[in-house]
């Protein structure tokens, strides 16, 4: 798998992005790429032409997501053609998922290769107009992140989503996202707490599996939005492993309304910043 090289005569891919948000978690495992695909979908959901950029490297998760794994990228005069679910094209995709010559094939690289393909990931994917571009990050605080961070930050990004689990591991993990954060001066949109509790499948009650209000209270500590609780939801797993659009399918979840209010507080976000900057 080589790197393209960048077309001269190719226009500034992301001009035509509105909106950035990076999905960052301190820890692997706590739903982050779900939590990306579902705020997508109901981004999408509300009118809005939306795009995943899936930058982790060694655990793509994107393209089973959205059932389209062994679909090719293409290229234009302008760079890589992401690829598209839906028929309206209002989804737009692009993971190395799609560049593995077999799904089970491991991405051994180090930094600076890794770093040199976020920066084609950005800068060479032919978007065209986008609203939101959801950046799907590995966990941690690594060299793709300072990379992502790095190149996006000339596009102004509304900020970055940090998700976490209810257990103090993983929000201990997540303090330190936040510190990253204020470092690299990334402004922070908010908090979720996902698998905050489990969805009975029969009666809808909701029981709490492991703590609650772990997330919560991180963000009330770092003084920064709680956008809320994601429950653990059997339709939501069933959905992803089948590669269904849960939030549509499901649109009275428990699950699929949380992740709803999420993108409406983003949404609402997105309306401040732009009224600011026309004023």
């Amino acid at each position: 798998m080589a790197l393209s090289p960048k077309a001269d005569s190719a226009a500034d891919n992301m001009s035509g992005v509105q909106h950035v948000v990076l999905i960052l978690s301190g820890k692997g495992g706590v739903g982050k790429s779900t939590v990306a695909a579902q705020l997508a979908l109901a981004l999408r959901q509300a009118g809005k032409k939306v795009g995943i950029l899936d930058v982790d490297l060694c655990g793509p998760s994107i393209p089973r997501m959205f059932d389209v794994e062994g679909h090719d990228v293409h290229q234009c005069p302008g760079g890589w053609v992401p690829v598209y679910p839906d028929q309206d094209q209002r989804l737009a995709l692009m993971s190395i998922g799609f560049l593995l010559q077999a799904r089970d094939d491991a991405v051994v690289w180090r930094g600076p290769k890794k770093n040199a393909m976020i920066k084609q990931f950005i800068g060479d994917v032919v978007w065209g107009e986008l609203d939101y571009l959801i950046i799907d990050t590995p966990p941690g605080t690594s060299d793709e992140h300072i990379s992502v961070v790095e190149n996006v930050r000339q596009y102004s990004p509304d900020g970055a989503v940090l998700v976490t689990t209810p257990q103090g591991v993983a929000v201990g993990d997540v303090r330190r996202e936040l510190t990253f954060c204020r470092k690299t001066k990334l402004p922070v949109l908010g908090v979720i707490e996902n698998m905050s509790g489990f969805v009975c499948p029969h009666c809808t009650e909701c029981t709490n599996v492991f703590s609650k209000g772990g997330g919560e209270a991180l963000a009330n500590q770092f003084n920064v939005p709680f956008l809320g609780c994601v429950p653990l939801d059997p339709q939501l797993t069933r959905s992803l492993e089948e590669g269904q659009r849960f939030v549509d399918a499901f649109p009275t979840s428990t699950a699929a309304q949380a992740i709803g209010r999420v993108a409406q507080t983003i949404l609402q976000r997105g309306e401040q910043q732009e009224n600011m900057d026309t004023s």
